[in-house]
């Protein structure tokens, strides 16, 4: 049974910082390329930053986070993260993990993450 589980979000004052993690299980963790999106209130779905599949070590930022956010992935652990710094509270959405590859797409349940003084 293919789970995408998020964790790490929260409340946060702007400026602040919270690193969001997303626990895959029951499939090829490393064949797969991970992504961060995100959904705020009355918008749509956006990608947020995407990591290539295990050793291909390419990254993709919106330029929104550019700078400010960092995606990783530890192969040993099947966990992408997403580090998020010099929060703003245009960053206040539910954060969503995505798994692909070609023909399969998989989605957690989301994480909130809000930003507010």
């Amino acid at each position: 049974q293919v789970q995408l589980v998020e964790s790490g979000g929260g409340l946060a004052q702007p400026g602040g910082s919270l690193r969001l993690s997303c626990a895959a299980s029951g499939f090829i963790f490393s064949s797969y390329a991970m992504n961060w999106y995100r959904q705020a209130p009355g918008k749509e779905r956006e990608l947020v930053a995407a990591i290539s599949s295990a050793g291909g070590g390419i990254t993709y930022y919106a330029d929104s986070v550019k700078r400010r956010f960092t995606i990783s992935r530890d192969s040993a652990k099947n966990t992408v993260y997403l580090q998020m710094n010099s929060l703003k509270p245009e960053d206040t959405a539910v954060y969503y993990c995505n798994a692909v590859e070609p023909g399969r797409k998989y989605w957690g349940q989301g994480t909130q993450v809000t930003v507010s003084s």
